[in-house]
């Protein structure tokens, strides 16, 4: 089978993934909840949808749902526990596009939240589609199993939080020179690293996390699967590295040069463009390699490693 053919295969199972996400997170963002007495409120509700279901790759969710199936769990079984995840990632998108982070305009193309109405509003959607994450790991639908509940919890709330994502995104304002003379700025490759390790990778490691727990993966077998996830948020963020000098603002659907235009620290600043290239294939062959224990069965995750190398948003 050819390349080609590969990412035809990876790039349908990624739609199809997609599709029963958002179908599933359409349900959950409905204004009003089952078993609850009192309505959401509807303009809050209808600003959530906007940010959630505006499109996108759905690439966390995937990863838990294939993973989970990698250990023959049921798809279905996963799909609670990748919306969640998927909910999660999207309000920090929300809160990141706010003038007082990233101040961006566009997100998927689309107007950002706080453009459509105000900061408080995407401030408080955010929170929403934060909260509401939990809500969903800690529901039955999850899993029936109270054990593997508390486990997505735990991995979800370390990988999203001060030693995660949040704090890698302090760490990022940080980089741009926003708290001089409290902190020093990224110097170098471990320190830009470390950055993306917590901003970028943590969500994709806990969605491999949570796949590996969902199926009742082994200790080999979770060390491999969060080798290969280390490997692919680094993959990840070298390449939106990579667009944000090479992409335009029609392709990536938000704008284009802000990491420069605003002196972060990033690997292609440090590296430069082909440095960085050669960093994403060294890095994606690491990720390939961790795979290796599962042969065949690892093929769509081992794609998508192929298709982070080529992909234009």
């Amino acid at each position: 089978m050819t390349q080609s053919s590969d990412l035809r295969n990876l790039q349908d199972a990624l739609a199809e993934a997609a599709r029963k996400v958002d179908a599933h997170l359409t349900l959950v963002l409905s204004d009003r909840r089952q078993g609850l007495e009192v309505a959401r409120p509807k303009l809050l509700m209808e600003g959530m949808r906007h940010a959630v279901l505006a499109g996108g790759k759905r690439l966390r969710p995937f990863l838990l749902i294939e993973t989970a199936a990698l250990l023959d769990a049921s798809r279905d079984g996963a799909l609670q526990a990748a919306a969640a995840l998927e909910l999660l990632h999207c309000y920090s998108l929300v809160h990141d596009d706010l003038p007082a982070m990233d101040d961006d305009d566009l997100r998927r193309g689309q107007p950002t939240l706080h453009k459509l109405h105000d900061d408080a509003f995407a401030i408080l959607a955010g929170d929403g589609m934060l909260t509401l994450a939990f809500d969903m790991l800690a529901d039955k639908r999850a899993s029936s199993s109270a054990r593997i509940r508390i486990a997505l919890v735990k991995i979800l709330a370390q990988s999203a939080g001060i030693g995660g994502m949040v704090g890698g995104q302090f760490f990022d304002l940080a980089a741009e020179g926003r708290y001089r003379g409290k902190m020093q700025r990224p110097s170098n490759a471990s320190d830009i690293a470390r950055i993306q390790a917590m901003k970028t990778g943590a969500l994709i490691e806990a969605a491999c996390r949570m796949g590996a727990v969902i199926g009742g993966a082994g200790r080999s077998e979770a060390q491999a699967l969060v080798s290969y996830a280390k490997a692919l948020g680094r993959a990840f963020q070298i390449k939106d590295d990579l667009l944000d000098v090479e992409g335009s603002a029609e392709s990536l659907g938000k704008a284009a040069g802000k990491d420069a235009a605003a002196g972060k620290a990033t690997f292609v600043s440090l590296h430069g463009i082909e440095g960085a290239r050669e960093m994403l294939g060294t890095i994606s062959a690491e990720g390939e390699a961790a795979l290796a224990p599962f042969g065949q069965k690892a093929a769509l995750l081992r794609q998508l490693l192929a298709y982070n190398r080529s992909r234009k948003s």
